[in-house]
């Protein structure tokens, strides 16, 4: 079903269909006339409705309808439909008169032919609309089968997390006053497993937690590299009450850790900026990496560690209202992301 709709072949099906029956519903044309005149009208007539169609379909319903401006679209079916009558109706009179129609003048069609229009119209919204419902069950579809993974996820980790946060508890009061870096650390650590566990169970999350969690793996990560690895985090972000998908942001800064240079005689480095403006978000990873390391970094590759399945995620999340820029050359991999941020309800449903 995929490929039907991917090579359009529902476009094809229903013009097969149209110009067939049109066919055979003019073909003593080429008797009464001559075959010149016979594709003529094949292809005026058919090509006035493809004109008033895809108008419709391509610029009317987007741009209007769905905007709920229902007035002016409307005023735009009429206007199409009225193009279409005014012109087939000078085509056939033009016909009528080498045929020899008597009494026939130029309004004498114009019932029949806003009767074809208004037809054609309506079957090819109704193919449309069904499209897209089918398009919307699907997207539900998978919605939900993304959700039960990632929920599934989720239980994997929870394998008894008050004995594992206990135990980091444990840990922590065990370690000396004075060693307030490891103590630091811990906490950091002990921040980083409960977001995933806790705050995540939602459709959203608020903003601030979700770049605070960043924060924690960004500064943990750095722990990691000594001094020929300069990592920067600038998220000069004004919070406000604003909520995201949880965890997308993550496997773009994952990635660029993992993929990371190990150049000798020049720093290795990850630059990770986040700003926000008005109710858009925009994020740049950058990281320098090896000659070598093509294979996972590639959003299209199949063995990435979570590029590949968060682009799903944000296909399936938002549409066409997210923007993912990838930019790959010899030693250097960069992302840029763009995805609407959304009122916080969050604190309504507590």
């Amino acid at each position: 079903m995929k490929n039907f709709w991917r090579y359009k072949l529902d476009h094809v099906l229903f013009w097969a269909i149209t110009i067939g029956f049109h066919i055979y519903t003019r073909i003593y044309l080429i008797d009464q006339a001559d075959a010149g005149q016979f594709l003529l009208e094949i292809i005026l007539r058919n090509g006035l409705l493809a004109i008033i169609i895809y108008a419709n379909v391509d610029f009317l319903m987007p741009v209007f309808a769905q905007q709920k401006k229902i007035i002016t679209y409307l005023l735009g079916l009429f206007i199409s439909l009225v193009f279409y009558v005014f012109v087939k109706n000078i085509h056939d009179a033009y016909l009528n008169r080498i045929i020899s129609v008597p009494g026939d003048s130029f309004w004498s069609h114009s019932f029949y032919n806003f009767s074809i229009a208004l037809f054609y119209m309506a079957f090819s919204l109704a193919l449309q609309l069904s499209k897209e419902w089918f398009f919307q069950l699907e997207k539900l579809r998978l919605m939900e089968i993304e959700k039960l993974n990632t929920e599934l996820e989720y239980l994997k980790l929870q394998i008894n997390p008050h004995f594992l946060f206990n135990s980091l508890n444990t840990i922590y009061f065990q370690i000396d006053k004075t060693n307030g870096l490891a103590r630091d650390t811990l906490l950091k650590f002990s921040d980083l497993l409960r977001y995933p566990l806790y705050e995540c169970n939602g459709k959203e999350v608020e903003l601030e937690k979700e770049l605070q969690y960043l924060k924690n793996y960004v500064d943990l990560q750095r722990l990691r590299k000594d001094d020929n690895y300069l990592v920067t985090f600038d998220c000069a972000i004004l919070v406000g009450h604003q909520t995201l998908a949880p965890l997308l942001l993550v496997p773009f800064v994952e990635n660029a850790f993992k993929h990371i240079s190990h150049f000798q005689d020049r720093p290795n480095e990850i630059k990770i900026a986040i700003h926000r403006e008005r109710n858009i978000l925009k994020m740049n990873v950058f990281n320098t990496k090896d000659n070598s390391s093509y294979v996972e970094v590639k959003v299209t590759s199949d063995g990435g560690i979570g590029l590949k399945n968060v682009k799903r995620r944000l296909e399936l999340i938002y549409g066409k209202e997210y923007h993912l820029n990838i930019r790959e050359i010899e030693y250097e991999f960069e992302a840029n992301l763009t995805i609407p941020l959304h009122d916080n309800q969050l604190s309504d449903h507590r």
